[in-house]
């Protein structure tokens, strides 16, 4: 069976002819695969992809327009869940010779939307979210209070077991005698 052609792979020939022309593109559809280390967008959900793809003078095509996206994350202080949608504005160009790291390649007489719409989206996800901004984290009273210097002791305890290797230097003081 052939390989299913992706929607987000797109004919320019037109565009091509004639400079200047443009031709919306509206898609909704999942793209698997987006997260980083904070942030991620379930595989399942549907991006609302909306661009306005535009010929330019000479070899080159414009992308520009929308894209809105669902996130999941954890709260950076709580690790509450926590949820919500971004839009993300794209404005990019397409070239039959791209340059490394500034524009998208033209594949004969298509482009392909999906490293655009990836490369946004992954760059604006958020990197340190929070589920409210007045959160403090864990309940502040319940966490022990451990000052520079101290070890935390152990419950019931006068502290935590002592290494016998190491109790030669109990009995060593800097106080001159």
């Amino acid at each position: 069976m052939p390989a299913r052609r992706s929607v987000l792979r797109v004919g320019i020939t037109e565009l091509r002819r004639r400079p200047g022309t443009q031709r919306p593109v509206v898609v909704q559809t999942p793209i698997p695969g987006l997260a980083i280390t904070s942030a991620q967008v379930p595989d399942d959900a549907d991006l609302a992809i909306d661009l306005i793809l535009e010929s330019v003078e000479g070899t080159a095509i414009t992308a520009r327009g929308t894209v809105g996206v669902p996130w999941v994350a954890e709260c950076r202080r709580c690790l509450d869940v926590v949820s919500g949608t971004m839009v993300v504005e794209v404005r990019e160009v397409y070239e039959v010779h791209p340059r490394d790291g500034e524009t998208y390649p033209i594949d004969v007489d298509e482009i392909d939307l999906e490293p655009v719409v990836r490369d946004a989206v992954l760059l604006n996800l958020p990197i340190s979210p929070l589920c409210r901004p007045d959160c403090e984290g864990p309940v502040p009273d319940d966490l022990p209070v451990i000052l520079p210097g101290e070890l935390p002791a152990s419950e019931g305890d006068d502290g935590p077991p002592k290494d016998p290797r190491w109790a030669v230097l109990d009995g060593l003081t800097f106080d001159p005698p």
